[in-house]
């Protein structure tokens, strides 16, 4: 039994007198990160004791365990391992000398911060965050050596303290916290749980709370990806993320050269309530939660990505400006954006029918990535995917073109609205021509960007223009002698141009091979393509008119153009008119809507028309 002594009495070691203010001021937004620093502590603790035992052959081989209790009478919260231990030596050196040069100079260093618990740790601060919440601390603690007495530290939240020996039996540690009259609800068994399950979940060494374990001592990004199942990985994820469906694939991560990094990461099934403005990885050091907010991290068109990152090279209490200048996450980046490169390029190899099944929910990042990193985009090209209307339902772009050589080689023709362009689509379809589906917001700026990578290869939209497989073989007219079809073209050309009056419209006649089609709005591609780029440019959001300059394109073999030459010939002009305008009013209903005025002219004519169809006989 130790023999009990009057209690040493000092102040401790610091340049300040204002160490206590500071702190509860400096890092009172973040107060429960206290339990992370404490819980970590014991956790190293313990880490020293097993080193120790395995170096000097000490034969311990007991249950290494993180415990927390609650005393609401007391209203105590402690935090107990049994681990290495400090004497009143060891308390002296580590606890009463806190590393400061002025309170003038910490102040101004960490005024500007955005995020305040970089401090902790970096001034030895890391035991001194629990008087964030209590007014006194105490410590309790029996070093591993032999023949030692135990160590009775307490402080009320000055720089005095007390320390003095005791008896103490059990190895290592007790932290006990006299929590504050408005800190009450650390003693809430709930709150405690939930803050150790944020910060303290994936800890190396079991961690209890009233006698039942509340983490997870041996996280599944520490298995060997070849031992482990997909289920597990499941499992997994919806422990970090309870609420979200299956996620679409995974990466585990395992880098050792030139930095240590573990961790797996997840593609989810996105939703609309997905925040695309922060990340969602959460980062671990050692085990322990540093934050979950670390965009840093990971490029920017892999936002969605969710998981763990373990990164032990990284400081704990790692800042954004330190993410932002550190060489090493930079490397960390590019490490993970190779890994999603080649996780793409696997799933797409193995199986074409699964991988197009996710596509829908990744292309966007995968397209945005190629326009911005150009690695992946070397690594991804390949198995780049695309909706099509050929039986496949998806095909890359080297397959396209190599089916179109023959009718249109090293041409592609695309629809980025699907609905609204049916007609041209079919049209496309009945001449065994395959259309690409290219409706995503991102299409149009991936269109030019792969014309850029492959310059022989130029993509046209379906109403750019006809393609000579669409036409009859003999539609030319000739430029001499009598010709009917001339004749008609010429009648249909100056009877559009009489009856439609639009501006900037250009009638042009041409026989389809496919006769359901009465009419088509052309518009030419690149005109298009520039006019969109300047509304994309513009600060008002202002567009060009599309339709300044447009074409009409008359099918002469359709039977309704027919039915309007035969009307003109009947001096029924008004008829010949009203029809006309409604082939060009159809045209155009595929491109855009019209307004109020179009809208009634449209639906008067076309009432008008079926009253005098129901009226033949």
């Amino acid at each position: 039994m130790a023999e009990h002594n009057q209690p040493e009495k000092g102040n401790i070691s610091i340049h300040t007198e204002n160490i206590f203010p500071i702190i509860k001021k400096w890092l009172y937004s973040e107060k429960e990160i206290f339990l992370r620093e404490l819980v970590s502590n014991a956790v190293d603790a313990i880490t020293k004791l097993q080193h120790v035992n395995l170096v000097e052959g000490l034969q311990l081989a007991e249950d290494y365990v993180v415990d927390i209790s609650i005393d609401k009478d007391a209203g105590t919260l402690t935090i107990k391992d049994n681990g290495i231990g400090m004497t009143a030596d060891e308390i002296r050196k580590y606890i009463n000398q806190v590393a400061f040069s002025s309170a003038e100079e910490f102040v101004q260093k960490f005024k500007g911060l955005d995020d305040k618990n970089q401090i902790i740790g970096h001034f030895g601060l890391g035991f001194y965050s629990s008087f964030m919440v209590a007014d006194t601390v105490e410590i309790r603690s029996l070093s591993y050596q032999k023949d030692v007495a135990g160590a009775h530290w307490t402080c009320e939240g000055s720089t005095s303290y007390e320390l003095e020996e005791i008896e103490k039996t059990d190895r290592g540690t007790e932290i006990i916290l006299h929590l504050e009259a408005d800190e009450k609800e650390f003693l809430e068994e709930a709150k405690v749980r939930e803050v150790v399950k944020k910060y303290c979940n994936f800890l190396p060494v079991k961690v209890t709370l009233a006698g039942e374990q509340v983490n997870d001592s041996a996280p599944l990004w520490n298995q060997s990806a070849n031992e482990t199942t997909d289920e597990q990985y499941k499992e997994f994820y919806a422990k970090l993320y309870p609420m979200a469906e299956e996620p679409l694939f995974w990466i585990h991560l395992n880098v050792d050269f030139p930095f240590n990094l573990k961790g797996i990461l997840y593609f989810p099934r996105l939703t609309t309530e997905f925040d695309m403005a922060k990340s969602h990885i959460k980062l671990f050091c050692n085990q322990v939660f540093v934050s979950d907010n670390c965009p840093e991290l990971i490029p920017e068109f892999l936002t969605p990505l969710q998981g763990c990152l373990d990164a032990p090279d990284l400081p704990l209490n790692v800042s954004r400006s330190y993410l932002q200048n550190e060489p090493q996450v930079r490397k960390i980046r590019e490490v993970i954006t190779s890994r999603v490169a080649s996780k793409i390029c696997d799933l797409a190899r193995q199986d074409r029918k699964a991988f197009s099944k996710i596509w829908d929910d990744i292309h966007t990042f995968v397209k945005y990535g190629m326009l911005r990193d150009d690695k992946f985009y070397d690594k991804v090209q390949e198995q780049v995917i695309f909706r099509t209307t050929d039986e496949g339902g998806h095909t890359t772009l080297a397959e396209y073109l190599e089916r179109a050589a023959t009718k249109h080689d090293k041409k592609v023709y695309y629809a980025n609205d699907e609905a609204a362009q049916a007609t041209y689509i079919k049209l496309f379809k009945s001449q065994g021509m395959e259309v690409l589906l290219l409706d995503a917001l991102i299409d149009s700026h991936f269109i030019q960007f792969l014309e850029t990578k492959n310059t022989d290869v130029k993509f046209e939209r379906v109403d750019s223009d006809l393609t000579e497989n669409l036409l009859e073989e003999d539609r030319k007219i000739e430029l001499a002698g009598p010709d009917e079809q001339k004749l008609q073209a010429a009648q249909v050309t100056e009877l559009f141009e009489a009856s439609l009056k639009a501006g900037g419209l250009i009638v042009r006649v041409e026989s389809l091979k496919d006769d359901s089609v009465s009419g088509m709005i052309l518009l030419s591609e690149q005109t298009r393509r520039f006019k969109e780029m300047t509304r994309s440019m513009s600060p008002d959001g202002d567009m060009p008119d599309m339709f300044a300059e447009h074409t009409l394109m008359v099918n002469l073999k359709s039977p309704v153009v027919q039915n309007i030459l035969k009307l003109q010939e009947a001096k029924r002009d008004e008829d010949a008119t009203m029809l006309a305008e409604q082939v060009y009013d159809l045209a155009m209903l595929s491109q855009r809507s019209f307004d109020k005025e179009r809208m009634e002219a449209f639906l008067t004519r076309s009432n008008k028309i079926l009253e005098k169809l129901g009226g033949m006989s």
